[in-house]
């Protein structure tokens, strides 16, 4: 089930009842929000009601039992593909989704159908592309092979190939309301106090994908550290130097990369009462560190260091932070 994202789903549900979609569909909005789900979703029951017999069951729903539900669930169904950043030679993960994986489509497509008239592709992300595999993908669009639905998913979808927009239909897809956020935490982490869900919910931005990781990974120490860093300074760098020691640690390896997405938030969730000097101050502050968060898993920096680096950011907002208080 999709949560908070009824408009997505009533969008595409009538297009496939009808039978009359277009063959490219652009998920644009902030990540974790569900996207990649409804990707899912929408493959499991496009295949399911393609196979036959048509599911008695609304929107996106599938019984878990259908045995094309249960080849989707498994990554084998032979009529779909999702493609994504994979590891190399190496056993590390490539930066981009490379051209060569673009091109293995293109037999997929050449061959007919093996269980129903209807293909699925998935790719997640679309900002994940290398240029070249932009391009390849682009000229699929173009001439798209017959029963075939492209599912991409965006989280900066003004970053794509404009041709690449321009030839697919976007659904957008909203941050979550607490309420949804709630639902999920509630599902997914039933194990929460309500001052720990609200915590979490506060510092996950609509989210949901957020949330969970900063539930599962107990942020809470982590977030209290940093915000101590935002609002009360770092004059002996000793705070960030103990924060980039305990993120540093091989072990906390998923605690950073939570670390990376919740830095930036922490910011601007102080900021959003700030005005004039102290605004712009903030926001600079902003940028540094969502730039910072956003290269460093991709070229691969030290994690102690980068840590250090984004305390030495949020040490420089204390002046403008102080001024609303």
């Amino acid at each position: 089930m999709i949560v908070g994202q009824e408009r997505a789903v009533a969008q595409f549900t009538a297009a496939w009842e009808s039978r009359k979609l277009h063959h490219a569909w652009l998920l644009a909005g902030p990540r974790g929000v569900g996207k990649a789900s409804f990707a899912h979703a929408a493959a499991r029951r496009i295949l399911a009601d393609a196979a036959g017999p048509p599911i008695d069951l609304p929107a996106l729903e599938t019984p878990d039992e259908h045995p094309i539900v249960k080849l989707v669930e498994a990554g084998s169904h032979p009529d779909m593909r999702w493609l994504e950043r994979i590891t190399n030679d190496k056993g590390n993960l490539n930066r981009n989704i490379k051209v060569d994986q673009i091109r293995e489509l293109a037999e997929f497509v050449s061959l007919s159908a093996a269980m129903s008239p209807w293909r699925v592709i998935v790719v997640d992300s679309a900002d994940d592309l290398e240029r070249s595999a932009a391009n390849a993908l682009l000229k699929m669009l173009e001439e798209p092979p017959a029963n075939t639905i492209f599912f991409l998913v965006s989280h900066a979808p003004g970053r794509l190939l404009p041709t690449i927009r321009s030839r697919c239909r976007q659904l957008h897809f909203e941050a979550l309301g607490d309420d949804a956020m709630t639902a999920i935490l509630d599902a997914h982490s039933p194990g929460l106090s309500d001052a720990e869900r609200k915590r979490i919910i506060a510092m996950s931005f609509g989210s949901a994908g957020r949330a969970l990781a900063f539930a599962e990974l107990g942020l809470a120490k982590i977030e209290e550290a940093a915000l101590a860093i935002l609002r009360d300074g770092d004059p002996t760098n000793a705070r960030r130097a103990a924060l980039a020691a305990e993120l540093g640690k091989k072990a906390s390896a998923d605690t950073y990369a939570a670390f990376l997405e919740l830095a930036p938030s922490l910011i601007a969730r102080e900021a959003r009462s700030l005005r004039g000097a102290p605004l712009e101050r903030a926001l600079d502050a902003y940028a540094k560190a969502r730039e910072l968060a956003a290269v460093a898993p991709r070229v691969s920096l030290d994690a102690a260091a980068t840590v250090f680096q984004i305390g030495g950011i949020l040490a420089s907002v204390p002046d403008s932070v102080s001024l609303k208080r």
